[in-house]
């Protein structure tokens, strides 16, 4: 997007992929903050990086039993409630074989080794995003703007097994994941969590506070 004056014209560091995928009204709805973090691409497979903290976490009986049993692949969702008020750190690495994006991020614990979280972001598929925590596992993602605010919503979750997708059916899926990125202003951003499962209700929720990364 060449003529969106929230970015630097240097098309080495220009990306345009998530501005795509939303369309140039609905990008032009977002915040120039959050245009500048969803529209600088990082050169040469160097990295971003966001500190701040954990500032709330919420779990149901059936959320801890998902989240608990998440960590055998990896444990892509939040499972310490100890987290909340200990530092957290996102890390964002451009996947220049992939296309993509690789993301790592960290909470922090009351006590033993952070948890860390791993996933790829590739811009493919039939939503043209898509999320891979590794072991197949993976989902496809549509990315939406409510009232100023950045989302990205399940559409679907699938397993790539032998070289073949299987598209999971929504009996099987956890539930509705939805993340949101919402600008508070004077460089800061709320990260939010939040699976909602059609049987067992409100699963997770996770909100945590960062601050803009340094130029």
């Amino acid at each position: 997007m060449p003529n969106d004056p929230t970015l630097h014209l240097d098309f080495e560091t220009v990306d345009t992929r998530f501005s795509e995928l939303l369309g140039a009204s609905m990008w032009k709805e977002l915040p120039i903050a959050v245009r500048r973090r969803f529209g600088k691409r990082v050169k040469g497979g160097g990295s971003v990086t966001y500190q701040g903290s954990v500032a709330v976490m919420k779990m149901n009986w059936a959320g801890k039993l998902l989240a608990h049993a998440a960590r055998l692949v990896g444990a892509p969702l939040p499972f310490d409630m100890s987290s909340v008020g200990q530092p957290a750190v996102v890390i964002v690495t451009e996947d220049i074989a992939g296309n993509g994006q690789f993301w790592i991020r960290q909470y922090g614990r009351a006590s033993g080794f952070p948890h860390v979280v791993h996933s790829s972001k590739r811009f493919a598929g039939s939503t043209g995003l898509e999320e891979y925590i590794g072991y197949g596992i993976g989902m496809a993602l549509n990315v939406e703007v409510q009232d100023m605010d950045l989302f990205f919503k399940s559409d679907h979750y699938f397993l790539t097994l032998l070289g073949h997708r299987f598209r999971l059916p929504r009996c099987l899926s956890p539930g509705a994941l939805v993340i949101g990125h919402h600008d508070m202003g004077q460089g800061q951003f709320r990260f939010s969590l939040r699976l909602k499962n059609q049987l067992f209700g409100d699963l997770l929720e996770q909100d945590a506070i960062f601050q803009d990364a340094k130029d």
